[in-house]
């Protein structure tokens, strides 16, 4: 049967193992090889092919080694940094991995080639690398604020339902600061004991859904008027356009 896994890497990092019903499998942002080579050989799964959101090394480090060991397909961005990619993928193509359909969403601002693999239909899911994290986002290397900010909406107006699968374990960092940007959140502070529990009990608090994001995750909630208030709170003015306050609450969360 078809399932979603994740394999931690490095410190906090995860690669999602996608299996097929043909006991194949699909291997999202494989940082480093050897956790992939245990998992596949613990579930006696074949790889068929790997799919990745952007050139950072933590994301593509195990492609070279994968690739040759196995020869399988390798799907991208438009980077020719990043070796090996066979296919590349740009807004708006679709691609099918076994048992999963993808449309690629553009999410530009982590870096300027980062990509996001969306799927629709009964169990919607999104792999959105380090664009949208549980409970934040990434932090701005090549891009601008209102490009993220774009990247985000994007993600945002996605199916309430989509489960979010992000490549770290940031979330209790990250909720602790969106509790210093939005201390009247009550789903906020929910949200923050069960994580805490999750985390306690060595489990992981991904996949999040994009409706929990919309509730809780301050950088997708900067039209709301708590959130420049949370500015101003803390001596950082932002004016009232949401870029605005995504901008400033971005430029406070990189030095909280």
């Amino acid at each position: 049967m078809s399932s979603i896994v994740g394999i931690p890497a490095f410190n906090d990092n995860y690669i999602w193992l996608l299996q097929n019903r043909d006991g194949s499998a699909w291997v999202v942002d494989p940082g480093d090889a050897a956790p992939v080579e245990k998992a596949l050989a613990e579930r006696k799964l074949s790889l068929a092919g790997i799919l990745i959101t952007h050139h950072h090394f933590d994301h593509v480090g195990g492609l070279k080694a994968l690739k040759k060991k196995h020869a399988c397909t390798v799907y991208g961005p438009p980077n020719p940094s990043i070796e090996g990619i066979d296919r590349v993928l740009v807004e708006g193509d679709h691609v099918r991995v076994g048992d999963y359909a993808f449309e690629i969403i553009s999410v530009p601002g982590h870096t300027l080639d980062h990509i996001a693999y969306y799927q629709a239909g009964e169990n919607p899911a999104v792999f959105c690398g380090d664009t949208l994290f549980a409970g934040g986002c990434g932090r701005i290397f090549e891009g601008d604020p209102p490009m993220m900010y774009e990247s985000l909406s994007k993600l945002a107006a996605l199916p309430a339902a989509t489960a979010v699968y992000c490549a770290h374990e940031y979330t209790l960092a990250n909720l602790a600061f969106a509790r210093a940007a939005d201390p009247s959140n009550l789903d906020l502070k929910e949200r923050e004991i069960n994580a805490r529990a999750l985390r306690a009990a060595g489990e992981s608090t991904v996949p999040s859904t994009i409706g929990v994001e919309l509730a809780t995750n301050p950088f997708l909630r900067s039209a709301d008027p708590h959130l420049a208030l949370g500015l101003a709170s803390e001596g950082r003015e932002s004016g009232a356009d949401p870029v605005e306050v995504f901008a400033g609450l971005r430029a406070w969360k990189d030095q909280f």
